[in-house]
């Protein structure tokens, strides 16, 4: 009876590593995977992701069959004595220290580049359109024909973003309440929308369509319906747009020419 518990546990370990990499290996083929990548960075990203998917994969795997081999191994019901015991390894607790720290270290500066071009090389440009998160909806201000933000002829709207595709996006975001998340997944974008703060986000669309936009940060009991969605055309379909939206602001607008704080 030992000796059936012993191989239960560990063929039971031995299933999780393959239960997981087959998991991995069959979530692509049913679409449970990363959302399609339209963005000019994104590839890059997605290959951050990757390397450590493989890199943590591995350590996953050979952890799980070292537990698999030792619970086979010396499993009570064949054991020939009694067991013994070993106190600590000061070198042993030294090399699987500076293994980890030397693979983050390199991580850290793997990712350098990437980090950059996501987070600090700015480009050079006016705002596109200012995104506003608050309790529980996305308020969107483009500026009007004369180019700039907080000027009265200002286009607002709300979880209705259109961008230009195969061109810079800078987006001014900001927010009114509390911390929100503001996420494209399909651009692999993700940002804070910090109160009290206006914080640049850039990006580049490489294909036209409507993708989702939504909050990734717990922001109060309707965080679930904060969603919009993001919509890239082309240059003359966004400034057609942009005029549509325009004409039809104007033609709500009272007679003093208030628009929506």
């Amino acid at each position: 009876m030992k000796r059936f518990a012993g191989i239960f546990w560990s063929l039971l370990f031995l299933a999780v590593p393959v239960l997981g990499v087959a998991v991995f290996a069959v979530a692509p083929s049913i679409d449970v995977w990363l959302p399609k990548d339209v963005s000019e960075h994104g590839s890059q990203i997605d290959g951050l992701f990757y390397f450590i998917l493989a890199l943590t994969g591995v350590v996953f795997i050979a952890t799980e069959l070292l537990l698999f081999w030792f619970i086979w191994k010396y499993d009570e019901s064949i054991a020939k004595g009694p067991a013994t015991y070993i106190h600590g390894s000061h070198t042993l607790e030294v090399v699987w220290t500076i293994i980890p720290a030397v693979v983050l270290l390199f991580l850290a500066i793997y990712q350098m580049n990437t980090w950059a071009d996501v987070k600090m090389r700015r480009p050079v440009m006016a705002p596109t359109v200012e995104v506003v998160a608050r309790q529980f909806e996305w308020r969107l201000r483009y500026p009007g024909r004369d180019g700039q933000l907080g000027t009265p002829d200002d286009l607002f709207l709300v979880n209705d973003l259109h961008l230009p595709v195969d061109e810079d996006v800078l987006v001014q975001l900001k927010s009114m309440d509390v911390l929100h998340s503001f996420f494209l997944p399909n651009l692999r974008v993700k940002q804070d929308a910090v109160p009290g703060m206006k914080i640049p986000v850039w990006f580049k669309a490489k294909e036209t369509g409507e993708y989702d936009l939504v909050c990734a940060e717990l922001c109060g009991w309707g965080h679930y319906k904060m969603k919009g969605r993001v919509t890239f055309v082309t240059r003359p379909e966004f400034d057609a747009w942009l005029e549509r939206m325009y004409l039809e602001q104007e033609a709500t607008q009272p007679e003093n020419g208030e628009a929506m704080p």
